[in-house]
């Protein structure tokens, strides 16, 4: 019979759960979690597909006995409406932490996101962990983002026996990612706003999955920022990647529109829009100091596989 501890990871069909998935594995036994599809993972591995916001999820804490959390199932900004992110994001990792607290977890990580600092003109650089999230004030999209982060905080020092990290990432790109950054890089033309080009940070999956994998095995709850300590001109990034840049108006509402049309997508999520006009460069200090954190790719690691896939 397995004696490995068993952990509970959702969004498991994601590319990135599955990179640290494949780090923890041999010393824990993974329950996998994922609204989207069952992923099979293996004979020793247990896997569902069910919303966490669904009464019988429930139903896992008792068939398992759950040491540990890595939450990845965030819906993103692109993803749904604003209600089901809202429902999905907030009220789900809201049952997600208090069922953790109900069945006695002792580690939870939470993958959050640099977006919730907000992009505006204003912003010093870098932003560390103690920084006010104004993406709320910004825009409308980013509210299930920030509430998720409000809530994460609340059960961080209400409960100190979940010992909660938040991990906050910059664009988290490369093999597998399917996020609007890896889509801009990978593209042949990609648009850009006439007379910008802020100062990017981006992470490759493999160094973010390490930095999960860092934050499960290392016990020091709290907020920690997540990027390279380097950062590039977006319009550099993409000649770096072999990108045709295409300018376009900064005009609000027709910026969107264009952008969704040059790049072939559905819809651009419009409070992306601000990223690409302002720097939002994190102080990564604080992680790289507690957990010894060391990325292993370069900028020009990540943009030379970019520009090979062209």
């Amino acid at each position: 019979m397995d004696k490995k501890p068993e952990i509970l990871i959702t969004g498991a069909a994601g590319a990135l759960a599955q990179q640290v998935i494949a780090r923890l594995r041999s010393q824990f036994r993974i329950v996998a979690v994922d609204f989207r599809e069952q992923v099979y993972l293996g004979e020793d591995t247990s896997s569902y597909r069910i919303d966490i916001v669904k009464r019988d999820f429930e139903d896992i804490f008792r068939r398992h006995r759950i040491q540990g959390v890595i939450h990845l199932g965030r819906l993103m900004t692109s993803e749904d409406n604003r209600m089901r992110r809202y429902n999905a994001n907030v009220l789900g990792t809201q049952r997600l932490l208090d069922l953790c607290n109900k069945y006695q977890v002792s580690k939870v990580v939470i993958l959050s996101t640099f977006h919730v600092y907000g992009a505006n003109a204003y912003n010093p650089v870098p932003l560390n962990e103690s920084a006010p999230l104004k993406a709320a004030g910004l825009t409308m999209d980013l509210v299930d983002s920030v509430e998720l982060e409000n809530l994460a905080n609340i059960y961080l020092w209400k409960y100190p026996n979940l010992n909660i990290h938040i991990l906050r990432p910059c664009n988290i790109v490369g093999p597998g990612v399917r996020n609007t950054m890896s889509t801009l890089l990978s593209s042949k033309y990609s648009p850009v706003l006439t007379g910008f080009s802020p100062m990017m940070q981006f992470i490759h999956i493999e160094d973010m999955a390490d930095a999960l994998e860092l934050a499960f095995l290392k016990n020091h709850p709290g907020i920690y920022n997540v990027a390279i300590d380097d950062w590039v001109a977006y319009q550099e990034a993409l000649v770096a990647c072999g990108c045709i840049r295409v300018p376009l108006p900064s005009i609000p509402p027709v910026v969107p529109k264009l952008l969704s049309r040059v790049l072939g997508l559905r819809s651009f999520p419009p409070f992306l829009v601000n990223y690409f006009k302002y720097p939002v460069i994190l102080d990564t200090r604080l992680f790289t100091e507690t957990f010894g954190f060391q990325p292993k790719k370069t900028l020009s690691d990540i943009f030379r596989y970019y520009a090979e896939q062209k």
